[in-house]
């Protein structure tokens, strides 16, 4: 401010003025800014050492209160951890308190059991004393028994005149001879007694595994018609020169019958499979409309293909059902061509499923293995599948294609012996000609008119009847098997025999059935008396 001042007075002064005043002026001026200086200096340096005053006064404030918090903050952790270190003792002395007045229970059970114990004791010791004066008296009496036991003896001895070691060998003959009596009696006995349990079990077992396992008995019938869209569809089908149906027999392997049947045309073969692709080929034919030998060769390989898949998908199916491992890839397929057979109109694969499932069951009743006795009732007719290309039987055909595939000699004995054709040696077998009769002969199993079938058991049974010497004849096991009663009077073993065989010629000759005709002759003669 004062050189504010100084400056306006120079600014005032004349230019005349004298250079004097102006240099005094000047260092006036001079030596006033820098008072001014020291001043604003001095008042800044008060200013900070006042604010700094403040800064401490504030800080020391703000200690003061932080030290104060922290002493509350102290003073409340202490009380919590008094606090907690209470409850912790508090929860030690309940324990303990606990643990003093279980301790005083175990003691208090421990005295009572002392105190039993001292009860037990006297007891036993009383028991002991007791028994030990009947030992003591059974011991005199067994010694006094002993004495009359010799006495009595010597008597008997003189008596009789027989030595001890006589008398001991006649008195144990004589029990050896009734000890036998009574043992054979009672072997009957117990004979007789489980063959009637047997018995009574088996038709339990049977029952319950037929009953466990609901097949459907429905089968599809292979049909050999073809239905044709009118007679004109014939003459295509047979051709210019017979060429359209030769071709189709060369491609199929069947016999194409074309008469005058109207609307038509009939395809045998003795090979389902083979007359399968032969109906579906002809009714691809016929709905193409192009019959000529080219396409008749390309839809028959076509529908070879398809059926080939088939099989195979059925064959798969069928070890799926019946939860079957390890079969040979070519048992598979023969499993699948077995549902294109059929027996009395019933599926020849579903057949071998439920026969497989009923020996699992009974195998399962018995404690035996359920598994092999599934895979063998499910291969036990698998000779069906090829006896269109082999000579003999199917069961002969069925165990050397097991055979040859590496099937266990279980299930090679199972699909050989299932019809009774040779000695039954393994208990699996059993269970599958068991099942295979049941599933065979259960009502709704084969496709057949009450009528019929009364009329086929009665031919058999006037048949067998017609023989002289033939008292009563029994059709079973759905015409398998005729049991024939001869008349003892008139017969004897040998001409029985004879008989026997004389009725299963008359069969062969009179009769046209698939499978055996099993003939059992029965000759016993029975006498009966009446004590009074």
């Amino acid at each position: 401010m004062s050189h504010d001042i100084f400056l306006c007075l120079l600014a005032e002064t004349p230019a005349e003025t004298n250079p004097w005043l102006i240099v005094v002026v000047a260092f006036v001026a001079a030596f006033m800014g820098m008072g001014v200086v020291k001043l604003i200096g001095y008042l800044r340096k008060h200013d900070a050492e006042k604010e700094a005053r403040q800064i401490l006064e504030k800080a020391e404030i703000q200690a003061a209160a932080r030290h104060k918090e922290a002493e509350v903050e102290a003073k409340e952790l202490a009380l919590r951890e008094k606090s907690r270190i209470e409850d912790q003792l508090n929860e030690a002395r309940q324990k303990l308190f606990e643990r003093e007045r279980h301790l005083d229970k175990q003691q208090d059970v421990i005295e009572g059991r002392a105190d039993q114990l001292q009860k037990q004791e006297k007891m036993v010791e009383n028991n002991q004393r007791k028994l030990s004066e009947k030992v003591e008296d059974a011991n005199r009496r067994q010694a006094e028994l002993d004495n009359l036991l010799n006495v009595q003896r010597q008597a008997l001895h003189q008596i009789s005149g027989l030595s001890p070691e006589e008398a001991k060998r006649r008195l144990l003959e004589r029990l050896d001879q009734e000890l036998s009596h009574e043992q054979g009696a009672i072997i009957l006995k117990k004979e007789r007694e489980m063959a009637a349990v047997a018995d009574a079990k088996g038709r339990e077992i049977l029952l319950t595994s037929i009953q466990r396992f609901a097949a459907a008995h429905t089968a599809e019938a292979t049909t050999s018609t073809v239905d044709i869209p009118s007679d004109e569809m014939k003459g295509r089908i047979i051709g210019r020169e017979g060429r359209n149906i030769r071709a189709f027999e060369k491609a199929t392997g069947v016999d194409v019958i074309i008469d005058d049947t109207p609307g038509v045309v009939i395809v045998s073969a003795f090979d389902p499979v083979r007359r399968e692709i032969a109906k579906i080929s002809l009714n691809k034919l016929i709905a193409d409309g192009r019959i000529h030998p080219t396409r008749i060769e390309e839809l028959v390989a076509e529908t070879q293909k398809e059926i080939d898949v088939q099989i195979r998908r059925y064959g798969e199916e069928a070890i799926q059902e019946t939860q079957i491992r390890g079969l040979n890839e070519r048992v598979i397929i023969l499993l699948g061509r077995l549902h294109y057979r059929t027996s009395y109109s019933q599926n020849v694969l579903r057949h071998s499923i439920e026969v497989a499932f009923v020996s699992g069951m009974m195998a399962e009743e018995l404690g035996m293995d359920a598994t092999l006795a599934r895979r063998a009732g499910l291969l036990h007719d698998i000779g069906k599948a090829a006896d269109h290309d082999t000579e003999g039987g199917h069961p002969q055909i069925g165990a050397d294609l097991l055979k040859r595939y590496g099937e266990n000699a279980e299930v090679v004995h199972a699909a050989l012996g299932h019809h009774d054709d040779i000695r039954v040696d393994m208990p699996y077998t059993v269970l599958v000609a068991a099942a295979d009769a049941c599933s065979a002969s259960r009502p709704g199993a084969r496709r057949e008119t009450l009528d019929r079938y009364i009329k086929r058991m009665q031919e058999l049974e006037t048949i067998a009847t017609g023989f002289e010497g033939v008292e009563q004849a029994f059709a079973i096991q759905a015409g398998r098997e005729v049991r024939v009663i001869a008349s003892t009077r008139t017969t004897t073993d040998e001409s029985a025999a004879k008989i026997c065989r004389e009725i299963a010629t008359a069969f062969e000759q009179q009769l046209t059935y698939p499978g055996e005709i099993k003939v059992t002759m029965i000759r016993e003669s029975r006498f009966t008396e009446t004590a009074k």
